[in-house]
């Protein structure tokens, strides 16, 4: 049942980025547990007494990949990569906008391993993760993408793997140098 409910994601994909009436609408039916459940990882890691619930978040991302309508995607498991990463930009927009009127608009330093864990991440803490990001997604690109889908998204390695293409010990090789880097980073 599951392989069919992928393939049939997959098709819509196709249809939804041709503009095809109504994909959109099935496309939604599909995946909005998936979705709920990549948005219910993120809002664990935010801080309490936001004003952003899992049900905005699902909503404000799916609105900014209905603007994508003629995105090539290539499978489900493209999609929700993408989806996790425009979660990830509606947080990191928001965060920001929050921190802008603080005095001086400053972003505290963070450890990495506090930056790292996913129960304990704030939004404070996620502008400086995502500045890191930044860089290392011009160093390599793969090793981002790792980063985003195991703490944004909440992938496994298996997950990730079938995503990129390669094996869990691979990605399991570029988690690890990923985590690296960015501690060299955040402590220089």
């Amino acid at each position: 049942m599951q392989g069919k409910r992928d393939g049939e994601i997959t098709r819509l994909l196709g249809a939804f980025g041709k503009g095809e009436p109504d994909a959109e609408a099935r496309l939604m039916d599909l995946t909005y547990r998936e979705l709920r459940k990549i948005a219910a990882g993120h809002m664990r890691r935010e801080r309490s007494g936001r004003s952003l619930q899992t049900t905005d978040l699902v909503h404000e991302a799916y609105l900014r990949l209905v603007d994508q309508a003629g995105t090539p995607w290539r499978d489900r498991a493209h999609f929700y990569q993408v989806a996790a990463h425009v979660m990830r930009e509606v947080l990191i927009d928001r965060a920001r906008k929050r921190h802008a009127g603080k005095r001086g608009g400053g972003v505290p330093e963070i450890s990495l391993d506090r930056a790292l864990n996913i129960a304990e991440a704030h939004s404070g803490d996620l502008l400086v993760l995502e500045e890191a990001l930044t860089r290392l997604q011009k160093l390599d690109g793969r090793q981002c993408q790792v980063v985003e889908m195991r703490f944004f998204a909440g992938m496994s390695e298996d997950e990730i793997a079938e995503v990129l293409g390669v094996s869990a010990r691979t990605i399991n090789r570029e988690w690890r140098m990923a985590r690296a880097w960015l501690y060299k980073e955040v402590y220089g």
